[in-house]
């Protein structure tokens, strides 16, 4: 082997090593954001309010997470991969263990602002080192394997952690993650390399943020940024909020139990990303893909809620409620059909100039984090007022919606097909 050979195997090991540094900190973020799904009531019943109450307060991390993308975006720029993502590490373990030492809703409300804010990049930090250093065809593949390898977070939040809030209560999830975060951050140090900043945008944090917003609205985008809205929010919402309770509460499973079916969901969000990404490649009509995977989602969403008591799919089969085995299958296909969310950011970078292809890749991923803090906050109002069937069915309507326009404004661009 030559030395030129051994230098290009060795940087590649390097930069493999790196993205799944950086990658175990989206890992960490997809654990924090879950956590609730599987403790929502213990700390309903610690704080003293009522747990749809809580779920609205517990929206302030996503709302706090979208607001921070862009800035963060922008420090990446100027500073690069390692300190920003070294930074929000740090700020990770502030907000972990302010969480898991909270003594009220207030208290709680701050370790979540503090934890959405730090938490903001862990995602952009692989993606953008991911981007800066591999061609387009491996930057496909390895945008899949870093979701992926982000939501094995949401895995260790299912029976693993359900074990650990029966064993130890629920703040010793925030605490095990604040160590979690430690590691990381040691890992990020010894392995991302210190790479220059690259100083592309020197406009301020508000004029980029207004830049993006401007991009999301246009026509090319509208359609891509009505899916991302509720895409991601209602795999996010069901997994990480009213998964557990509705199992719990409803089906009458115990936590760990619970914890078991939504690992089986989480299993399948992982597997979900790579195959629909072959899929994708195998059929070569993205559109249509994307559409119907997410109409089949809102339909499976539906036949769930149905399947409460009193409601149509019990009532018809007979049954006073449609057994645990029913929601489990529905949960794995519902992971393995909201799994095309990836393929609106390839999308996004057909539609638009080459030149604002980095502002049409950030519309689409504030898009994906602000609809599920309004996801979440307005859940917890549905489910206050009517239920969480009613909470299943509502997410139901907006995936159906957002599938419908997307198709609506992407049908005069052939191009994408």
């Amino acid at each position: 082997m030559t030395t030129a050979a051994t230098n290009d195997a060795g940087a590649t090991r390097a930069l493999i090593l790196a993205l799944l540094a950086l990658a175990c900190g989206h890992m960490l973020s997809t654990l924090l954001r879950t956590i609730p799904a599987v403790s929502l009531d213990l700390m309903a019943a610690d704080f003293g309010i009522e747990p749809q109450a809580l779920a609205s307060l517990t929206s302030v991390y996503p709302f706090a997470f979208a607001a921070a993308q862009i800035p963060v975006g922008a420090a990446m720029d100027r500073f690069g991969v390692r300190p920003v993502s070294l930074s929000l590490l740090a700020g990770t373990v502030v907000g972990a263990i302010a969480s898991g030492f909270a003594t009220g809703p207030e208290s709680f409300a701050v370790g979540q602002v503090l934890l959405g804010v730090a938490t903001s990049g862990m995602l952009m930090c692989p993606m953008t080192l991911a981007a800066k250093q591999l061609s387009a065809a491996r930057f496909g593949l390895w945008s899949g394997a870093i979701l992926s390898i982000g939501n094995i977070g949401m895995l260790l939040s299912s029976s693993p952690l359900a074990f650990v809030v029966d064993t130890y209560g629920w703040r010793a999830g925030f605490w095990i993650s604040a160590l979690g975060g430690v590691a990381v951050a040691l890992a990020v140090f010894l392995l991302v390399p210190n790479q220059p900043a690259e100083h592309k945008d020197e406009s301020s944090p508000l004029s980029q943020m207004i830049e993006v917003l401007r991009l999301g609205l246009s026509r090319p985008l509208r359609g891509l940024i009505a899916l991302a809205l509720v895409s991601l929010a209602t795999s996010l919402v069901l997994r990480g909020l009213w998964g557990g309770p509705w199992l719990m509460q409803v089906k009458g499973l115990s936590r760990v139990e619970a914890g078991n079916q939504l690992g089986a969901f989480t299993l399948a969000m992982i597997a979900g990303p790579l195959l629909v990404g072959m899929i994708d490649r195998r059929i070569g009509r993205r559109r249509a893909l994307v559409a119907g995977t997410h109409l089949a989602g809102a339909l499976l969403l539906a036949l769930m809620a149905l399947g409460a008591p009193h409601y149509a799919v019990s009532m018809l089969l007979g049954l006073p409620v449609m057994p645990p085995q029913y929601d489990l299958v529905l949960f794995v296909l519902i992971g393995l059909a909201t799994s095309a969310q990836p393929l609106l950011f390839g999308m996004s970078r057909q539609l638009v100039d080459a030149q604002v292809a980095g502002k049409a890749l950030a519309a689409i991923n504030l898009a994906f984090f602000l609809g599920a803090a309004l996801m979440q906050s307005i859940t917890g109002a549905v489910a206050a007022f009517a239920g969480l069937p009613a909470v299943l069915l509502f997410m139901a309507a907006m995936l159906g919606m957002g599938a419908l326009i997307f198709f609506v404004y992407t049908s005069p661009r052939p191009a994408i097909e």
